[in-house]
């Protein structure tokens, strides 16, 4: 049974793996207790520097488990042969799961997410993160496709607040934001040609604000998706921000 408890058990908990890479990154990640970690993945043909040492000694002092990789094994784990440095880390985070499962979970409940289609910048995609991590934002929608992923600059630009942000995984955006707008979330695409505007938007139903492309906004497929349209008003003639100044603008509008 595909919705037996113990299914249901097992697909969260690999919904919740988050696989990184490199060394450095790793490292860091080991040297955080706070943070679970599922599995540790090394290239046999490693050589032994300080970082490879340092590691394994972690790995070995937390008791976690280790798999060893040809090359071509490794990069079917990390995704990125070119940058995974021979390294790669399982992080099992209780916060990082799928958005079919959200949708259950959240029926009847309110909360405000944002959507991100086509943040294709890294340091962006970081600061997105970071600012909804301060500003109390319930979880941030990544597809697979189409936006930057979760890589050692992610997790630079969002200074170690990626693992404490909820980031729901989907196949594509404007599936998902339909299901959310067919469960009565409003979901609003930012937009510099919307009349309402942010300060105007009644939020009192469960909202989520979809964040386009830094060059070319929100794309027509996901904005047929979208039931409202709003814009940040500005002054002197500025046409747009940032998407990671939006993003920030929308995470601490209740704040002050």
């Amino acid at each position: 049974m595909t919705d037996s408890p113990e299914y249901l058990k097992k697909r969260a908990f690999f919904d919740s793996l988050l696989t990184i890479y490199g060394r450095k990154p790793v490292l860091e990640a080991l040297e955080d207790s706070s943070l679970p970690v599922h599995k540790l993945h090394l290239a046999e043909s490693n050589r032994k520097d300080q970082l490879i040492s340092r590691i394994e000694q972690l790995a070995e002092e937390r008791n976690i488990q280790v798999a060893h990789w040809d090359r071509k094994g490794l990069s079917r784990i990390s995704k990125n042969a070119k940058q995974d440095q021979g390294v790669a880390l399982d992080l099992a985070l209780p916060k990082y799961g799928s958005a079919d499962t959200f949708l259950k979970e959240c029926r009847g409940k309110h909360f405000e997410l944002l959507a991100l289609d086509g943040i294709t910048n890294p340091q962006n995609l970081g600061m997105i993160v970071r600012s909804a991590c301060a500003g109390g934002i319930d979880g941030i929608l990544l597809p697979k496709k189409g936006c930057a992923q979760i890589d050692p600059l992610v997790i630079k630009a969002s200074v170690g607040t990626l693992f404490k942000t909820r980031i729901l995984r989907c196949d594509q955006l404007a599936p998902v934001l339909q299901k959310f707008a067919e469960q009565g979330a409003r979901v609003c695409a930012l937009s510099s040609h919307a009349q309402d505007t942010l300060g105007t938007l009644d939020t009192s139903a469960p909202t989520v604000f979809v964040l386009g492309n830094e060059t070319h906004g929100v794309s027509s497929a996901v904005e047929k998706s979208c039931t409202h349209k709003i814009r940040i008003p500005m002054k002197n003639d500025v046409e747009s921000l940032n998407v990671a100044i939006t993003a920030a603008l929308i995470s601490f509008r209740h704040q002050f």
